[in-house]
C-alpha cells in the first residue's frame, strides 16, 4: 500500500496546515460553488458545475490520460517510421540518379574543370544518399527503440486490460470521492424534501388566500385551511433545519475532500510531467536527426561542391585543350632523310625514340600547367598506381582516359595512375 493509500484509509492525505487553511478559505469564499443553489428548481437543466472536476465521477478524464499517453507513443513511433521510409526512398532515388548519369557524364564532351564540376554533383548526391540513409536508421533504431523501451518501462499492462498506473489513480480518486458522494446524495435528498415542503406550503397559502376572499367558503373550512397552513409551516421549518444541518456537514467536510482530491491529482500531474518531459526529449532527438542544415557532413558536401564550381577555370581548360588537341601538341616535322643500309630497322628505332620524346614533351607541358590536390585518401591497389592522402598536392602528367584514370607524378618522382574524381585542379 502506498503512502497516499495509507493516508486515504486513515481519512486524509498528508497535507500541511497551510494547504488546509487555503482550502477552507476557498470554500468560504466560494460558498462551495460545486453545490447547486438552494433555490434551483428540481427540473432545471443540469448546472454547469456538474461538469466540474470536484463532482463525483468527473475525474475520469484525468485518469484516461495514462491510456492516451500510451496510444500517443504508438502513434509517434508509427509516424516517424513512415518518415524513415521517406528518407530511405529519397536516399535510394539519389543513388539511382547518380548511377544513371555517371557513365553519361564521364563520357560527355566536356573536359577539364567544367567536367569535374559536373561530376562533383554526382559524388555529392552519393554522399547525401548515405547521409539520408543514416537518418532513416536513426529514426528507426535509435528514436523508435528509445520510445518503445520507455513505453514498456513506464506503462504496466494489467492481465485483463488497462494499466496499473491508471488503476492506482482511479482508486485514489474513488476513495477520496466515496464519502463526499454520500454526503452529496444526503444533501440532495434533504434539499428535495425541503423544496417539496415549500411547494406544499405555498399551495396551502394560495388556498387560504382564495378562501379568505370568497364568501362562499364557510368559516369552518377557512379554519381548517388555516390549520393546514400552520402545520405545513411547522413541517417546513423542521425540514429546513434538517437541510441546513446536512449542508453545514457537507461544507465542513469540503476542505478535507478538496485536499484528498488535489493530493491524488498532483500525483497524476507528476506522472504526466514525466511523460511530457520524456516526449519532449524524444522530439528533440528526432529534430536533431532530421535537421540536416546543422549537419557538418552536409555542410562539407555543399562546401566542396561550391569550391569545385568556383575552381572552374576557362584559361586552364583552354590550355589543356591546346596542349592535348591543338597547336601545343608535339609533332615530328618532315626532314630530309638519306637512304642507308639497314634503314628500315633504324627507322623503326628512330620512330620509337620520337614517340618517347613526344610523350616526354607532352608530359612536361602538362607538368608545367596542371597541379592537382587530392580530395580523398587513396591507396594504390596495383604497382602502377599512386597512393596519396587527402589534401596532398602533386602533378597531373596525363589526362583522364576512358576508364576514368589519370597519370600523375609526386614530388619525389614517383609516377602512377589514380582515379580522376579523387582530385581537383589547384
Amino acid at each position: 500500500m502506498t503512502e497516499v493509500e495509507r493516508a486515504l484509509v486513515g481519512g486524509c492525505c498528508p497535507v500541511n496546515v497551510e494547504t488546509r487553511r487555503t482550502a477552507v478559505g476557498r470554500v468560504k469564499a466560494t460558498g462551495m460553488s460545486t453545490l447547486p443553489p438552494e433555490d434551483a428548481p428540481e427540473d432545471a437543466p443540469e448546472d454547469v458545475n456538474k461538469q466540474s472536476f470536484w463532482m463525483p465521477g468527473n475525474y475520469h478524464q484525468t485518469v484516461k490520460r495514462t491510456e492516451d499517453a500510451f496510444q500517443a507513443c504508438n502513434d509517434i513511433v508509427t509516424c516517424f517510421q513512415e518518415r524513415a521510409r521517406v528518407e530511405r526512398l529519397y536516399a535510394q532515388q539519389l543513388s539511382e540518379w547518380s548511377n544513371k548519369w555517371r557513365p553519361l557524364v564521364d563520357a560527355s564532351p566536356l573536359y577539364g574543370s567544367l567536367l569535374q564540376a559536373w561530376q562533383c554533383f554526382l559524388s555529392s548526391a552519393d554522399r547525401l544518399s548515405a547521409l539520408h540513409s543514416s537518418v532513416c536508421r536513426s529514426l528507426v533504431s535509435e528514436d523508435g527503440d528509445r520510445v518503445r523501451t520507455w513505453q514498456k518501462e513506464t506503462f504496466h499492462k494489467k492481465l485483463f486490460g488497462g494499466f496499473k498506473e491508471s488503476q492506482d489513480i482511479d482508486t485514489g480518486f474513488l476513495r477520496a470521492q466515496k464519502p463526499w458522494a454520500k454526503r452529496l446524495k444526503k444533501l440532495d435528498k434533504a434539499r428535495s424534501a425541503f423544496h417539496k415542503m415549500q411547494r406544499k406550503e405555498h399551495a396551502i397559502r394560495e388556498r387560504e388566500t382564495h378562501a379568505n376572499g370568497n364568501p362562499d367558503v364557510s368559516i369552518e373550512k377557512q379554519k381548517r385551511i388555516q390549520e393546514e397552513r400552520e402545520l405545513a409551516q411547522l413541517e417546513t421549518e423542521k425540514v429546513r433545519a434538517r437541510y441546513e444541518k446536512v449542508l453545514e456537514e457537507v461544507t465542513r467536510y469540503a476542505p478535507r475532500y478538496m485536499e484528498e482530491m488535489e493530493c491524488i491529482f498532483d500525483q497524476s500531474q507528476e506522472e504526466e510531467r514525466k511523460r511530457i518531459s520524456f516526449l519532449k526529449q524524444a522530439f528533440l532527438s528526432i529534430h536533431r536527426h532530421l535537421d540536416v542544415t546543422n549537419n557538418d557532413s552536409v555542410k562539407a558536401v555543399y562546401n566542396e561542391l561550391h569550391n569545385t564550381l568556383m575552381a572552374i577555370n576557362e584559361q586552364d581548360d583552354l590550355r589543356w585543350w591546346k596542349n592535348t588537341h591543338g597547336p601545343g601538341m608535339p609533332t615530328n616535322w618532315p626532314q630530309f632523310q638519306d637512304w642507308t643500309p639497314g634503314k628500315k630497322i633504324k627507322k623503326e628505332r628512330k620512330q620509337k625514340a620520337v614517340e618517347a620524346q613526344a610523350s616526354t614533351i607532352e608530359r612536361s607541358v602538362m607538368i608545367g600547367g596542371v597541379r592537382v590536390r587530392a580530395l580523398y585518401d587513396y591507396d594504390g591497389q596495383e604497382t602502377d598506381e599512386l597512393s596519396f592522402k587527402a589534401g596532398e598536392e602533386f602533378l597531373k602528367t596525363e589526362d583522364e582516359d576512358d576508364q576514368g584514370w589519370c597519370r600523375g607524378m609526386k614530388d619525389g618522382g614517383r609516377e602512377g595512375l589514380y582515379p580522376a574524381n579523387y582530385v581537383q585542379v589547384v
